[in-house]
């Protein structure tokens, strides 16, 4: 007689869901989540077609693709919440070869754009042999100066080939916090004035109102928006207090419909992140959300293996979202 061939995962769940059994099991959220998957005829994992493109946009004058793939897994700075492991484990998994066939892949599916952080040696030293090796990918730069010497970051941007810096969201969050826009300002026109365009990051909707306010005029903005909100759990006012006492360490978008009304009337490019909340989101969700409630460009982190399914849910995503409320920019 043949050995009994062992059940895979999927069947198994399958199984003991319907089975209905009496014994109490305490399922983590992925546990649930793979449950659903199993049990709903509509979950098996959408076909990616091998003409799938991401669009394109313009900011300014320069071309990037409306998805863009963000650094901070390449640089090993994971938000992970509690997981401590997290960052080296993905230091561990991007060799150096891992980087450059991510890049590459990213450049098969017309993602065009990547973020770095030009103060990231290893990073750095990636970007330049991948370009040497005749690499198209090209590189906007995630900056954050000393406020004595606010050039120094953008001349190694510029030199490293960036078409594009913005000011990274923990330092967007905390000059405005200490009312110096004045910075801000003088930033942005120093990555001009070096032939790049130029943006803000923030965290915090204040701070993108407070900017606005101040009437500067960056190219974009860059701010976090998703639908998965922990804070929408706590009463009124405790998120009130949580706002007023946001740290920089948090990064949660806890005023997601606040956000979405006032970059209605924001009329210059934006560019969402954190849309996935940190991989607690799935794509075809998070970029359903973000891009109907105005993004004009999505930056996520992407492992290799993700980026196919990444495309396939953002070209599936865009169209639907066309029509929406706020006007397209770029």
């Amino acid at each position: 007689m043949p050995p009994k061939a062992h059940p895979n995962r999927r069947s198994f769940l399958k199984r003991s869901a319907a089975a209905g059994v009496s014994v109490v099991i305490l399922r983590s959220l992925e546990e649930q989540a793979l449950l659903a998957q199993a049990s709903s005829p509509q979950a098996a994992p959408a076909t990616v077609p091998s003409n799938c493109i991401v669009p394109i946009g313009t900011i300014g004058k320069v071309n990037i693709s409306r998805l863009i793939c963000g650094g901070n897994l390449v640089s090993g700075y994971a938000h992970s919440r509690d997981l401590l492991y997290v960052s080296p484990l993905l230091k561990a998994y991007f060799t150096d070869e891992k980087v450059l066939e991510t890049w590459s892949r990213c450049e098969q599916r017309g993602i065009n754009t990547i973020l770095l952080n030009p103060a990231d040696d290893r990073g750095l030293k990636l970007y330049q042999a991948y370009r040497a090796k005749g690499g198209r990918i090209q590189l906007l730069a995630q900056i954050g100066p000393e406020k004595g010497n606010l050039p120094a970051p953008v001349k190694i941007a510029r030199e490293t080939g960036a078409v594009g810096a913005f000011l990274h969201g923990n330092y967007g969050d905390r000059w405005t916090r200490e009312g110096d826009t004045k910075s801000i300002g003088e930033l942005l026109r120093i990555i001009k004035d070096h032939g790049m365009i130029a943006g803000v990051a923030a965290h915090e909707l204040r701070s993108i109102q407070t900017m606005e306010k101040a009437g500067l005029t960056p190219d974009f903005y860059m701010k976090t928006l998703h639908g998965l909100n922990y804070w929408s759990t706590r009463r009124p006012e405790q998120t009130a207090e949580i706002v007023d006492n946001y740290a920089t360490d948090n990064y949660w978008c806890i005023e997601p419909q606040k956000t979405i009304t006032f970059m209605s009337e924001v009329g210059r490019p934006w560019i969402a992140y954190k849309v996935l909340a940190a991989g607690a989101i799935h794509p075809r969700a998070g970029f359903k959300y973000a891009l109907e409630n105005g993004a004009d460009f999505l930056a996520v982190g992407m492992f290799d293996f993700q980026i196919e399914e990444d495309a396939a849910a953002f070209a599936q995503a865009y169209p639907a979202a066309r029509n929406r409320e706020r006007e397209w920019f770029g």
